[in-house]
């Protein structure tokens, strides 16, 4: 009898456990808090929101998640994404998946921003946007409220999703960080055709991309017989091409851009 008590007094703490939101299973450090937010921020803030609950059904500042029960499962789908659905695989270091996760379990304390400094806006917003249709080119390849073409991506909320300072790095060095939702393919299919453009989503059938011609495609995998990603950005670096304060009125436009319509 003494043996059934014990072995239901066991089930029940076991049933306890599992109905209790799992919590973080490491401490993190304000570093590493600090490198996940910046991360964040630049490459999950944009399906994701900067409170954590841009995705129907999740909230990522306060755990809620559909798959993973805890911070290592969390890596695992941060690098590898999940096929079949709009979470792409990344080029994230285990590290610095370690890092994001280390912001996730803290977002609420650490606030949505994470962080990190942000660089002031000191531009004009008006000259930023006769650069961005001029002298800079963007809207060549980047589409705003619905103009503009869709090789490049969508620039319409990039002010919600990224900081000034960020922006800024992007227009000297596109190659610094690269989120993985920007990324371009290359792929060659079994009779030697050629696609190339930039990366939707990928799950074990298929890769779906938009090509250089704006036509969105699904190639199945099967017909593949090469296939790889960009490891840079096809975006040109202004450095040399815009001045400073030019470049201070670029980033003044593209924060402006929080997703609003006309």
């Amino acid at each position: 009898m003494h043996r059934f008590r014990t072995l239901a007094l066991l089930c029940a703490g076991l049933a306890a456990l599992a109905a209790r939101p799992l919590g973080q299973q490491h401490s993190y450090t304000p570093a590493d808090i600090e490198a996940g937010a910046r991360l964040y921020q630049s490459s999950c803030a944009g399906c994701h929101a900067t409170t954590g609950d841009g995705v129907p059904g999740i909230d990522l500042s306060r755990g809620q998640f559909r798959r993973a029960t805890n911070d290592a499962e969390l890596v695992v789908i941060i690098r590898q994404g999940i096929p079949g659905t709009t979470m792409p695989p990344s080029s994230f270091s285990g590290a610095e998946a370690d890092t994001i996760v280390a912001f996730l379990r803290n977002m609420r304390t650490a606030g949505a921003r994470g962080a990190p400094a942000t660089t002031a806006v000191r531009g004009d917003a008006a000259r930023g946007k006769t650069l961005f249709d001029g002298k800079g080119e963007c809207s060549s390849c980047h589409r705003i409220n619905g103009v503009g073409p869709r090789v490049a991506p969508d620039l319409s909320d990039v002010g919600a999703a990224r900081s000034a300072a960020e922006l800024q790095q992007k227009l000297i060095d596109p190659n610094a960080l690269v989120r993985p939702g920007n990324r371009y393919v290359e792929l060659v299919t079994n009779d030697g055709a050629r696609i190339a453009g930039r990366l939707l989503n990928q799950d074990t059938f298929s890769i779906q991309l938009i090509d250089t011609s704006e036509r969105l495609r699904s190639v199945p995998k099967s017909t593949l017989r090469d296939q790889r990603f960009l490891k840079t950005s096809t975006m040109p670096s202004y450095r040399e091409k815009l001045s400073a304060s030019e470049v201070d009125d670029l980033v003044s436009y593209l924060f402006s851009l929080k997703g609003s319509r006309p």
